[in-house]
């Protein structure tokens, strides 16, 4: 049976199709209407307008996390798979995310007052991390001088330096090759 999409899902699903296809600038509201097949009072009812859709872009890497989790071998090293996790995000994100909108996220989260959604607890991102710590210490395969709190906020760290060394040094690498190189060595201290 497959599985019924929100509403507000189509929305996003629709907008970023769209930014990857047309660019951010390009896209117009009525372009993400059209393509999802819902009314401008519905985009409106979820979004205040186009820029509202950035703050998305953290749910689009929850559902490639949650898409990508579930296939991750039982027996692999939790630290093994955090790394894995991040480099397979790092690389879709540097093939499907145009710089520009990527910097315009993360320079937002600096300034902005209000939620900061990348740093949202609530996401399934941070609840997939825990529940990885929590089974790498069960585990014995993560230091256990450190609490799961900390191991979490680590690797969030470490995952969000990557992508914001990407955008201040405007792409001039490519992203999943630089997190296969770096992230390895960033999260080596975490092994017990």
């Amino acid at each position: 049976m497959a599985k019924k999409i929100s509403t507000k899902s189509r929305i996003i699903e629709a907008a970023w199709k769209l930014f990857r296809a047309k660019g951010y600038e390009e896209t117009t509201i009525e372009d993400i209407i059209a393509l999802s097949g819902t009314s401008k009072g519905t985009f409106y009812h979820y979004f205040a307008g186009k820029d509202a859709l950035l703050s998305s872009l953290s749910d689009l890497f929850d559902s490639y996390y949650e898409e990508l989790y579930p296939s991750l071998p039982k027996d692999m090293n939790r630290v093994d798979m955090l790394i894995d996790l991040c480099q397979k995000v790092h690389q879709m994100i540097g093939e499907e995310i145009q710089l520009n909108v990527l910097a315009y996220l993360y320079s937002s989260q600096v300034v902005t007052k209000g939620n900061r959604h990348l740093l949202d607890q609530n996401r399934f991102y941070y609840q997939m991390i825990r529940e990885i710590v929590e089974d790498g210490f069960r585990r014995g395969e993560i230091r256990s001088d450190l609490t799961v709190a900390e191991v979490s906020r680590i690797y969030s760290m470490c995952e969000r330096a990557i992508i914001y060394d990407y955008c201040i040094c405007d792409g001039a690498v490519d992203l999943g090759e630089y997190t296969t190189k770096t992230i390895p060595i960033l999260l080596a201290g975490l092994r017990a």
